[in-house]
């Protein structure tokens, strides 16, 4: 990745971690060429544990995806990863994976045999 793919990274954490609503809001006040929002949708998730997660997913028009959601009280924004089924976001070592209507938060650091951070979490239909 460039200098420029970097910079533009950054200031898209930037914005997720400073409760921004969204990039496409963003660019209109920081400019990011490379990266434009197409669509924008944000989903509710009841989880095993009975937490209510709130995730919303970016997709851009040069194809890259993302994700923010809170992992341990702090916005993260996600990028979506090559995935054999589903759909998954990589931030750091938490992983976000999703198939279908469901989804669970994974910490590669807590090691593989590790449980979720979040399991069985259900998309909440409005």
């Amino acid at each position: 990745m460039s200098r420029r793919g970097y910079a533009c990274l950054g200031v898209l954490v930037f914005v997720a971690a400073s409760g921004v609503t969204g990039v496409a809001h963003a660019a209109d006040l920081l400019p990011l060429p490379d990266i434009r929002t197409a669509h924008r949708m944000t989903q509710k998730y009841t989880c095993a544990t009975g937490r209510i997660l709130q995730v919303t997913y970016l997709n851009a028009t040069n194809g890259q995806s993302f994700a923010v959601l809170p992992v341990k009280g702090t916005q993260m924004l996600f990028v979506n990863v090559l995935s054999g089924s589903g759909a998954k976001y990589q931030a750091g070592s938490y992983t976000w994976w999703t198939k279908g209507p469901q989804a669970t938060l994974y910490d590669a650091i807590l090691g593989a045999d590790a449980p979720p951070l979040l399991s069985d979490c259900v998309t909440i239909v409005r």
